[in-house]
C-alpha cells in the first residue's frame, strides 16, 4: 500500500474530470496523475468504466478530481492560487487558463474552460501591497483583470 496525503482538496466534475487534470498538469512542473478509478457495475450515476475520480498532483500538491454528475459546480468560493515568478511565468498561466472558454475577473483571477476558478499573482505582487506604498499600489491592483508587474511597481515608485 502506498502512503496517501492525509489531506487533498476534492474537485467535483459532471465529466470532465480527467481531462480538466491532464490540462492542469501540462501547465506547472512537478505535477501528474496519480491515479485513476473507474465507476464500477451496480451504480447510476454514469456508465461502468466511465473516469470516476482522479488523483494527481499539481505543482507537488495533491488533489482529487471527481465526477460526481450534475448536483455541484465549481465557483469562486474556492480557487486554486498561483504563485508565479514574473509576468512572463504570470502571462503564460494567465493565457493558458482563460483560453478555449475561460473568462478573467479582477485582480488576478480567473475562471478556466471547465468551470474552477484560479488566482495568478506574482509573488512581487505581495511585496508591493503590503510594502511602505501599499495604500497607492492598491488601487492600481483593483483596476486590473491579469496583473500588470510593471504597472504596480510604478505605482510604488511614484508613491
Amino acid at each position: 500500500m502506498t502512503d496517501q496525503p492525509k489531506v487533498r482538496t476534492c474537485l467535483w466534475y459532471d465529466n470532465q474530470a480527467l481531462p480538466a487534470v491532464e490540462f492542469y498538469c501540462s501547465l506547472l512542473p512537478d505535477s501528474r496523475i496519480d491515479r485513476v478509478g473507474y465507476y464500477p457495475q451496480g451504480q447510476e450515476i454514469y456508465e461502468p468504466g466511465t473516469v470516476l475520480l482522479v488523483e494527481f498532483t499539481l505543482a507537488g500538491t495533491p488533489y482529487q478530481a471527481l465526477n460526481g454528475g450534475p448536483y455541484f459546480t465549481l465557483d469562486e468560493a474556492a480557487s486554486i492560487s498561483i504563485s508565479t515568478q514574473d509576468q512572463v511565468e504570470t502571462d503564460r498561466l494567465w493565457n493558458a487558463l482563460i483560453a478555449d472558454g475561460g473568462a478573467e475577473s479582477q485582480c488576478g483571477w480567473l475562471k478556466d474552460k471547465f468551470g474552477l476558478s484560479w488566482q495568478i499573482i506574482p509573488r512581487r505582487v505581495v511585496e508591493l501591497i503590503t510594502g511602505p506604498n501599499a495604500a497607492i499600489v492598491w488601487p492600481v491592483l483593483m483596476q486590473m483583470k491579469k496583473i500588470d508587474i510593471a504597472s504596480l511597481e510604478a505605482a510604488a515608485a511614484n508613491g
